[in-house]
């Protein structure tokens, strides 16, 4: 038995019907994700730059946009055991430059911009009673990191009965072996993956 059989086999891979309304969710594409000597590389900075036409979808549809970004306290009182594992995460504070969201996906007014200090960017902020209060069911992923906190985003939009879509050429990560690796793991037990080609069957 090959290691996609075992998946069939368990009946895995099932595809998630649409919503009823769709937000897109824009991952920590920030520039401290696009930089190598930080925490880029890969196929980041080539994700970010593939997201601006679905920016653009959603926008010209009307549909709520939200962006996420890590950000601790100048003086790290907030860092958590994250930051043990990847001490780094420290320098992103709202001052410095590498926590900017890439000026090429810069929020217009209105869009929310989600400050958080863990990987989903659903654990301990207000996302969800966003989502709901706009009446959003469904959500399109897309950012950096793909093995990280996209990941772990799209396994707590599951958790919460959102609809999870990860737009797979607008994902990236600083190595191609956990990038496919996560897209794989995502596409067979938490979300439906499409292209950016295919976006529109989703905008409602």
């Amino acid at each position: 038995m090959d290691e996609t059989e075992i998946y069939r086999k368990q009946r895995l891979g099932g595809v998630i019907e649409n919503g009823r309304r769709t937000a897109l969710v824009l991952v920590d594409f920030v520039n401290g994700f696009m930089d190598p000597d930080i925490f880029g590389g890969g196929n980041t900075l080539e994700a970010a730059k593939a997201t601006v036409p679905i920016l653009n979808a959603f926008r010209s549809r009307g549909l709520p946009i939200v962006f996420t970004l890590i950000v601790y306290a100048n003086d790290g009182s907030d860092a958590g055991v994250w930051c043990e594992k990847a001490p780094r995460l420290r320098e992103l504070t709202e001052k410095n430059p590498a926590s900017h969201i890439v000026d090429f996906l810069k929020p217009h007014d209105g869009e929310v911009i989600v400050r958080k200090t863990q990987p989903s960017a659903f654990f301990e902020t207000n996302l969800g009673s966003i989502l709901r209060a706009k009446h959003v069911d469904a959500v399109a992923v897309v950012g950096a990191i793909t093995s990280g906190c996209v990941r772990a985003t799209v396994v707590d939009a599951i958790s919460s009965n959102s609809r999870p879509n990860v737009v797979s050429d607008c994902v990236g990560d600083r190595a191609q072996g956990p990038h496919e690796a996560s897209l794989f793991d995502m596409k067979q037990k938490y979300a439906n993956l499409i292209t950016a080609s295919r976006v529109d069957r989703i905008l409602a």
